[in-house]
């Protein structure tokens, strides 16, 4: 973990760039923040596998039976066997798809020990938490790192390729047909990789979608008042960072003060999440 000092900033949008109304981005407001330690990484593989073979800890989409899939992850031949996810036909609900099978029950995690826990809910990651003796962070705490300086749009600037580089695992191309991989991955890349920020934290942007521990798309002045917990719908729970299926032609999410929610059963690909600790 790194020690994050205290501090003050303007959480939300600047008006650097237009965002989504329905995001409550704005109006901003002003945050205090007191010190705390956050894991240089969203929890990976390995480190989930270890806190399930010292718990025997199922996670809910083991329960379920299932979880989501992005389509593009399954061979083409298998996806007719799947039923999409409502309107969102890259979504398919895959039985046996869990944080250690993937993509389905013949899938596996042996070669992604180093790449972030994936089809983890809300309450998965709080029970790895309390097994950790951590925490999931707030939005606040999770946008002051992320920001590193108050006014750009990415940790490292305001343009997404600086000096021409991917320093983040999004879309590119056409989504949802076609990946072309520039930065690498057309998944979840390993957990540490591209540049740490100036706090040494990686991937805040892009790869995985990571829960935060209070209700999702709270107005700024609020969320600043310790009121965390009741938000405008109902068991929906902040998530953010976007996900290597962020594209800015769907859901350009990946700005530091971008703000996104699901509910705390959804298990997904892209859904992952880190820890703090006080």
């Amino acid at each position: 973990m790194q020690l994050i000092p205290n501090g003050t900033f303007i959480m939300g949008n600047t008006g650097l760039e237009n965002g989504f109304f329905e995001d409550a981005e704005t109006p901003t407001h002003q945050m205090n923040v007191s010190r705390f330690y956050m894991d240089e990484t969203t929890v990976t593989n390995e480190m989930f596998q270890k806190f399930i073979s010292e718990t025997d800890y199922q996670t809910d989409a083991e329960l379920f039976g299932n979880s989501s899939v992005f389509y593009l992850l399954i061979p083409e031949e298998k996806r007719k066997r799947y039923q999409p996810a409502g309107s969102m036909f890259w979504w398919l609900i895959v039985p046996g798809a869990s944080w250690k099978h993937p993509e389905g029950i013949d899938s596996q995690i042996i070669d992604r020990m180093d790449h972030p826990v994936v089809h983890v809910s809300y309450d998965d990651a709080q029970a790895y938490c309390r097994w950790a003796n951590k925490r999931l962070p707030t939005e606040i705490e999770w946008e002051y790192v992320a920001k590193n300086q108050q006014d750009s749009l990415y940790p490292w600037g305001n343009e997404l390729l600086k000096e021409n580089q991917h320093h983040c695992n999004i879309w590119q191309g056409n989504f949802p047909f076609e990946n072309t991989e520039e930065d690498g991955f057309i998944a979840t890349a390993p957990a540490k990789y591209f540049e740490a920020n100036r706090y040494g934290i990686y991937q805040m942007i892009g790869n995985v979608w990571e829960w935060c521990d209070n209700a999702s798309k709270i107005p700024l002045a609020d969320l600043a008042s310790g009121n965390i917990k009741s938000g405008p719908v109902k068991d929906e729970f902040a998530i953010r960072g976007g996900s290597f299926l962020c594209h800015q032609s769907y859901c350009k999410r990946y700005r530091v003060f971008s703000r996104n929610g699901a509910y705390r059963e959804n298990t997904t690909s892209n859904m992952g999440f880190r820890c703090v600790k006080d």
